[in-house]
């Protein structure tokens, strides 16, 4: 058993769904549209928009490119699948201790989620939802704030290093999922390959979370 806690906070890209082959093609098109090359602008994805936005263009066309950005993965949601186990973990958790913290706009999970056939849980924290973005714990820390939580009693479950560093720093525990890196690129407090390595059983005390032999 990894532990009980009294709400689990899950990532989505990478973590509940595979979103990868709808993000190329809708960086593909931005690229061409605003004359980037694609091998440069694919190394920020995953990223807020706006931020791959500020990073690859001027500043004064930044923020609308990052909606353009936002705009051409909302519209391109074709082969965002769940990963193995997302279902099974989104069912086993009850809304009242279950959030999403994601790197999307609140139209970029909405699309997502329906793409994949996932359900949206009532609290989910996007982008635009707070100050700082990860890698800080702002997404975290109002994730636990909403579901009324301490968050020394969460668990947050991530694929992507940044993620990770902001749940540590907003004293989360951690459950890394290794999508694209490695334990060690991780640095969770556990590594899975993927969810359904994991069983979530709730109780009178939390979540039960325990590995799958």
């Amino acid at each position: 058993m990894l532990g009980v806690f009294d709400a689990v906070v899950f990532d989505f890209d990478g973590t509940l769904a595979d979103s990868h082959a709808s993000m190329m093609r809708a960086y593909r098109i931005f690229a061409d549209e605003y004359g980037i090359d694609f091998e440069e602008a694919k190394r920020y994805t995953g990223m807020p928009t706006e931020a791959v936005a500020r990073i690859l263009l001027p500043a004064d066309i930044a923020p609308a490119a990052g909606l353009r950005i936002d705009e051409l993965e909302s519209s391109n949601t074709e082969g965002v699948v769940p990963l193995p186990g997302a279902v099974a973990a989104l069912d086993a958790v009850p809304q009242a201790r279950l959030a999403i913290a994601t790197s999307c706009t609140d139209r970029l999970i909405t699309a997502r989620m329906a793409a994949a056939g996932l359900p949206l849980p009532d609290v989910t924290v996007t982008r635009d939802m707070v100050v700082n973005g990860k890698p800080a714990p702002d997404s975290f820390l109002l994730a636990a704030d909403r579901l009324g939580v301490d968050p020394a009693r969460c668990v947050v479950l991530e694929d992507a290093p940044a993620g990770v560093r902001g749940a540590r720093d907003a004293g989360c525990a951690t459950i890394g999922i290794r999508t694209h890196h490695t334990d060690q690129e991780i640095g969770a407090d556990w590594c899975v390959d993927t969810l359904a390595d994991l069983s979530f059983e709730n109780t009178d005390e939390g979540v039960r979370i325990s590995r799958i032999a």
